[in-house]
C-alpha cells in the first residue's frame, strides 16, 4: 500500500509539472475543474430492468468461457461445494474476511492474511509465498462490483478479496458476486469505486487468455485458466 501511495503522489506531481510547463494552472482545484468540464455524452446509467442486467452479466461471462450459477444467498455454500467438486478442486486459498458461511465442509480452506505478509515477510503465520499459492488448487473470493455490459468482475485489495497475487497465481478462481453489487455500465462501476480508488484493483473478464502472433489462443498466461462465478441474491 505504501508503494501505491508513493506512485500516486509521483503521478500527481508529474502531471502538475506538465500543466505548469504548458502555461496552465497547475493547482489541484484547476485540474478538478477541468475534469468536471469535460463533456460526457456516453451512457452513464442503466437503461435495462434489474433482471435484464443480471441476465446480461451471465451471458457475457459465459461468452468469456466462465461458468456461472445464480443462487439464493442461503445456497452459496452448497453451490461452492458443487462447483469445486466438478472442477476436482480440494485445497483452496481464502483471503481473510471472506464470509465463513460461504465455505462448505469437506474441503481444505487455507486462509490468507496480508497482515501476516507484513509481519513475517514471505513465511510464517498466514502468509503465503508465490510458490505456495501456485501449489493451491484454486482461490475463492468475493467481489467489489460486477459490470454486466462488459462481463467484468472487479476485485480490490480488501477483506474477502485479498491482494492481487492471491487471485492471479492459482489456476482456478471461484468468485461470489452478490446481486446487489452488479451494475450495468462501466461509469456506474467507476462511481462505486470512487471511495476505494486508492486500493489495488483488478478487472476480470473471464478466465485469463491471450493469443500469440499466429493467433493461437492460450489460457492461463496472466491469471487463472478457469473461472466460476456464483451470482447470489
Amino acid at each position: 500500500m505504501a508503494t501505491e501511495t508513493v506512485a500516486n503522489s509521483a503521478r500527481t506531481e508529474i502531471l502538475r509539472r506538465i500543466r505548469a510547463a504548458k502555461g496552465g494552472d497547475s493547482s489541484a482545484a484547476s485540474a478538478e475543474a477541468g475534469w468536471a468540464a469535460i463533456e460526457r455524452k456516453y451512457k452513464r446509467v442503466s437503461s435495462r430492468s434489474r433482471e435484464d442486467v443480471l441476465e446480461l452479466l451471465e451471458e457475457r461471462l459465459r461468452d468469456y468461457d466462465a461458468q456461472v450459477m445464480r443462487v439464493r444467498l442461503d445456497d452459496i455454500a452448497t453451490t461452492v461445494a458443487r462447483m469445486m467438486s466438478e472442477r476436482g478442486v480440494q485445497r483452496v486459498v481464502v483471503p481473510a474476511g471472506l464470509k465463513m458461511e460461504w465455505l462448505p465442509s469437506g474441503f481444505e480452506f487455507v486462509f490468507y492474511s496480508e497482515d501476516a505478509d507484513r509481519r513475517n515477510g514471505d513465511s510464517g503465520g498466514d502468509a503465503l509465498t508465490a510458490a505456495e499459492l501456485d501449489g493451491m488448487d484454486g482461490v475463492m473470493t468475493g467481489a467489489t462490483v460486477a459490470i454486466a455490459e462488459t462481463g467484468t468482475v472487479v476485485l480490490q485489495n480488501t477483506a474477502g478479496q485479498g491482494r492481487r497475487a492471491v487471485t492471479l497465481v492459482p489456476d482456478y478462481h471461484l468468485c461470489v458476486v452478490q446481486v446487489k453489487d452488479v451494475v450495468e455500465t462501466v461509469p456506474e462501476a467507476m462511481e462505486r469505486l470512487k471511495g476505494s480508488a486508492t486500493l489495488a484493483t483488478t478487472f476480470v473478464s473471464g478466465p485469463s487468455a491471450t493469443a500469440d502472433i499466429e493467433m493461437t489462443r492460450i489460457k492461463g498466461v496472466h491469471g487463472p485458466r478457469f473461472l466460476d462465478v456464483i451470482l447470489a441474491g
